[in-house]
């Protein structure tokens, strides 16, 4: 009878098991359902925005940003996406690997050869549009958080708009367009530390000149790291999985650098972005460069389209009469801060007044990716507020908006001082090696 009764136990048991196990498989398959077609969505409606954008000749993040705002679950009548949580985890992947991709344009030669000049003039521009930027934000009534980092997203300078600009007028290998290449360059290494040390410091919940200290210091030694232990060996283990010609292995070895950087970057405390950025940095100087580029664009388009999508979905556009007048004065105090900043400290360092409007108005652009992934790191450590990431996704599709039309208009105003006195002809000459010192 014992033996019977521990049998009918048994089996009762076993009968639950399976239960929790069919229920269990049924929410996986469930859930594997709808990532899959919040996937399909994601993909289709991204490609009609983006031939739309394409025929109207706009940059691709604006179509990213409305196709993520259409899907989203803010948008009347209802969301189409029901799993914004694995949007989230795609997104950071994008941060990763379009960080990862960037790095690779920044090879340590290519940074030595920009020269102190335009390293003055980056960090002027960088530290006093922050300055300018979390100045605004108290006045307008931002929390402390809200103001640093809307502070840091007004400070990037939308290098790419930037550049397919000056290409377009022609000017690409202007003398102004290499100092604005130059700036950028170091721009975007700064905004990257600062924003590492930003999070790190947000995460940990308390304000202190030792806290500050000892986020300023783990950035400073892992970017010390980075070069001189990394470009030791990351390099040579590229090239060594070049030799092998089977470009499978070499995509696989790229992004375990990529994840690794990344990885040990959290690990520290420190934004995944700078983990990637870095990482991609030590992949440029290797020889199979150019090849890790190619095969490693497609892959960061696909996750970089993800991760704008993501920033449009999670836009909360109900609260756009809250922050639309906010957004119109950041946007006026970033372009001020900008011009005055490149132009003063580009005069004080001995450019003419053409060359010195032109970096003005080139570096005057702000928004683009790196201020998307500011605002989305804020998020994602919990310190901002909730307007703040569809603050600043609005005030990235104005500023890609005006860009272009705010360098060429500016150009075109700095035209003006040629036949005004003897100054620029007789500083020309000097100026011309003037990013080269």
């Amino acid at each position: 009878m014992e033996e019977q009764k521990n049998h009918s136990r048994c089996k009762e048991q076993c009968k639950t098991l399976l239960l929790h196990a069919e229920k269990n498989m049924d929410m996986v398959v469930e859930a594997f359902e709808l990532i899959v077609r919040d996937f399909a969505i994601i993909m289709i409606l991204a490609t009609v925005m983006a031939l739309i954008s394409h025929r109207l000749k706009q940059p691709m993040v604006i179509a990213y940003i409305i196709a993520g705002m259409i899907i989203g679950p803010y948008t009347p009548p209802f969301s189409l996406i029901s799993q914004t949580d694995t949007l989230e985890v795609f997104a950071e992947i994008g941060v990763i690997l379009l960080l990862f991709v960037v790095g690779m344009e920044f090879p340590i030669a290519k940074l030595k050869q920009v020269g102190g000049k335009a390293s003055i003039i980056a960090a002027a521009e960088a530290g006093g549009t922050f300055l300018a930027g979390f100045g605004a934000g108290q006045l307008l009534g931002f929390s402390f958080y809200d103001s640093l980092f809307v502070a840091l997203a007004i400070s990037v300078t939308s290098t790419v708009i930037v550049m397919r600009v000056l290409e377009e007028m022609k000017l690409i290998k202007d003398q102004s367009s290499t100092l604005i290449l130059g700036v950028a360059i170091i721009e975007d290494i700064i905004i990257i530390s600062m924003l590492a040390v930003l999070q790190s410091v947000a995460s940990t919940g308390t304000l202190s000149f030792i806290e500050i200290g000892i986020s300023v210091g783990l950035v400073l030694a892992f970017i010390g790291g980075t070069i001189f232990l990394g470009a030791r060996t990351v390099p040579k283990f590229i090239d060594l999985i070049g030799r092998m010609n089977n470009y499978d292995v070499l995509v696989i070895a790229l992004l375990g650098v990529a994840f690794g950087m990344a990885f040990i970057a959290f690990e520290l405390g420190i934004s995944v972005a700078a983990g990637a950025f870095f990482a991609g940095v030590l992949v440029a100087e290797s020889k199979m460069h150019s090849v890790s580029v190619v095969l490693a664009t497609p892959i960061r388009d696909m996750f970089a389209a993800l991760f704008f999508i993501s920033i449009g979905a999670l836009m909360d556009i109900t609260l756009l009469p809250t922050f639309i007048v906010p957004a119109l004065i950041l946007v006026a105090v970033s372009y001020a801060g900008k011009f005055f900043t490149v132009w003063s400290s580009a005069r004080a360092q001995g450019f003419d007044r053409i060359t010195s409007a032109r970096a003005g108005f080139g570096l005057s652009s702000s928004g683009g990716e790196l201020a998307l992934v500011t605002a989305q790191a804020g998020a994602a450590t919990g310190v901002t507020s909730a307007f703040l990431l569809p603050m600043i996704g609005a005030m990235t599709i104005i500023t890609t908006f005006m860009s272009p039309y705010v360098i060429k208009f500016g150009f075109k105003f700095a035209e003006r001082w040629k036949n005004k006195g003897g100054e620029d002809t007789a500083t020309a000459s000097t100026d011309t090696t003037a990013t080269e010192q």
